[in-house]
């Protein structure tokens, strides 16, 4: 039973790096996956990357305590209700289990599949930050799979999950192989690693099928060659305004300039399209048409949202990151830096793939306060040292 259960968690682990190694699957902290027997499930922990992820790196849940989760009543309020659901799902660890689960716990428990696996491609949330992505949902994949509109993290998206999970065993008999979760991402759920890959290689083909019908390119990744001296000027001034420590990077391709060559451009990707772009880029990208505007729009930005800007568009330049500083290694803030140019490039491609599906969709104004400062985005955030 032991041999049974090590060889388990290491296809779990196997197949959690095929997917967080991939950056078109997983970037930064993102993404969960979790393997479960008849007691026992085992979920990704938090500060563990899919990327690099051993057996060791899994949270050990009992079952039968996170399944008694969904009998409690907890306050209306959605602190204090976020706040208890987190401590039941904590105290539903093994004994001996110090790791803190994925917040996402819930979802994997009631899916009665073997392996479960949710990751964020951009072209699959091209369709759920759409105008139109439960209408394009439900035409490319005919009924198959769910749809969960937008609700805050949590607890919260658990019930919501757990309802149209519900209406869909009622309707079809048996449970969902995948769900799309708007402005969030992509769950695949099967018995084997290979029965999650093939699945999650179909959802992505008919995708990229239904982007090509409609008429939209991938986005241009071709690389640019910015003036020199006019990008170290800049990445100077952003070093100044932000203080000793900091790492300042710089990305230059055909897709970033697009975006920052003009405020209708921008406005594609002004607003968060989901919760990771919030934790690892910011909630608020700046933009600036030339070096002289920078101080001030720098100011104006610390005055309206009471932090730096972690990504800064710079026209004909392309996009500058920060990251760290506050006294970290000047390698975390380089790698903090870098997670920062990732996350921004992929809300660039993010708002290509949803010119298919009728342009952007953000996430609400009251959805993106909730993860600024919800306690679980929180500690992500610090795990990932920005």
């Amino acid at each position: 039973m032991a041999d049974t259960m090590k060889a388990s968690l290491s296809q779990l682990a196997t197949i959690s790096r095929h997917y967080g190694a991939d950056p078109a699957w997983v970037l930064a902290g993102g993404g969960n996956t979790s393997f479960k027997t008849a007691d026992k499930l085992y979920v990704k922990a938090s500060g563990f990357a899919l990327g690099t992820i051993e057996a060791s790196g899994f949270c050990e849940i009992d079952r039968a305590r996170l399944d008694a989760i969904w009998s409690r009543e907890y306050p209306g309020d959605k602190d204090a209700r976020e706040n208890a659901a987190l401590a039941d799902l904590m105290a539903a660890r093994a004994p001996g289990e110090t790791k803190r689960p994925s917040v996402e716990t819930l979802l994997h428990g009631f899916f009665p599949q073997a392996y479960v696996v949710h990751t964020h491609p951009a072209i699959v949330n091209g369709l759920t930050c759409s105008q139109e992505g439960e209408a394009a949902f439900a035409r490319i994949f005919g009924g198959e799979g769910i749809w969960v509109p937008l609700v805050d993290p949590g607890y919260t998206l658990a019930v919501a999950v757990r309802g149209v999970f519900d209406a869909y065993v009622a309707k079809k008999g048996a449970a969902p192989a995948f769900m799309f979760m708007q402005n969030h991402g992509l769950l695949v759920a099967a018995e084997s690693p290979e029965a999650i890959i093939a699945h999650s290689d179909a959802i992505i083909a008919k995708l990229a099928a239904a982007i090509k019908a409609a008429g939209v390119r991938e986005p241009d990744l071709t690389p640019v060659v910015a003036d020199a001296d006019a990008v170290a000027a800049f990445a100077a001034a952003l070093q100044s305004l932000a203080g000793d420590g900091v790492a300042v990077q710089h990305r230059a391709d055909a897709m970033t300039l697009g975006f920052a060559a003009d405020k209708a451009s921008f406005a594609a990707i002004a607003q968060p399209y989901s919760p990771d772009h919030i934790v690892y880029a910011g909630h608020e990208f700046l933009r600036v048409e030339e070096q002289a505007e920078l101080a001030a729009a720098w100011a104006a930005y610390l005055a309206r949202n009471g932090q730096r800007p972690r990504a800064i568009l710079a026209k004909g330049l392309g996009a500058f990151s920060i990251g760290g500083g506050h006294g970290q290694p000047q390698a975390a803030s380089a790698q903090a830096a870098a997670r920062v140019l990732d996350l921004f490039a992929d809300a660039c491609k993010v708002a290509t793939y949803t010119r298919a599906f009728g342009g952007p969709r953000f996430m609400t104004p009251e959805a993106v306060a909730f993860i600024r400062n919800w306690e679980v985005e929180k500690y992500r955030s610090s795990v990932a040292g920005r």
